[in-house]
């Protein structure tokens, strides 16, 4: 029963936010696909936003995969993939993905999600990052501190909302501490 209520408690945390919000959404590795079903076809497409997801984590081929049995429609879903190069995935590009070579090109993620932005000026955005523990991982803090300071006051400049995943079993302190300074709201799911 928890497991069903997973995209609906998304879903309503997000809509209680106002626009230009960034929120830290810590969560477990079962309630993912939860997680995005939730953001994306319970709230971003009710609320009509452009939906930029940054992945860093699972490519976005077995997102998109994901999206396709659960019949959410990619319309106004697109990715900036990059872990796809690093892990040599071959497989068919998807024409709403867009691939950086890899998850330290920070500078790069934050142009292609501006590109992406300014492609559909008319409509309100959804950025989610996927995850702020795998860019940890590729990164150093200092410089992923700043890019994350950099990024979520470009989207709140936009009035777009931004979401950071940070998966609990992966967290360090390090990573809590960064998501404090970033975040509007702190939001854990299924307590």
């Amino acid at each position: 029963m928890a497991e069903a209520s997973i995209p609906k408690e998304v879903a309503d945390k997000l809509a209680a936010l106002p626009e230009a919000s960034a929120i830290a959404m810590r969560l477990k590795s079962e309630q993912y696909f939860d997680t995005i079903q939730g953001m994306l076809d319970r709230f971003a497409a009710k609320k009509e936003l452009e939906v930029v997801y940054v992945t860093s984590t699972i490519p976005s081929q077995s997102i998109i995969g994901a999206l396709e049995v659960l019949e959410i429609p990619l319309e106004h879903i697109w990715f900036v993939d990059c872990i796809s190069q690093i892990m040599m995935a071959q497989m068919k590009r998807h024409p709403h993905a867009i691939v950086v070579e890899s998850p330290t090109m920070l500078e790069n993620i934050m142009l292609k999600v501006e590109f992406l932005l300014g492609k559909h000026p008319d409509r309100g955005a959804l950025v989610v990052l996927d995850s702020i523990n795998s860019l940890a991982i590729h990164n150093n803090t200092k410089i992923l501190s700043e890019f994350l300071h950099i990024l979520v006051n470009n989207l709140r400049a936009r009035g777009a909302y931004t979401v950071i995943f940070s998966m609990q079993e992966y967290e360090t302190e390090e990573i809590r501490n960064m998501l404090v300074l970033v975040s509007d709201e702190t939001v854990e799911l299924g307590d």
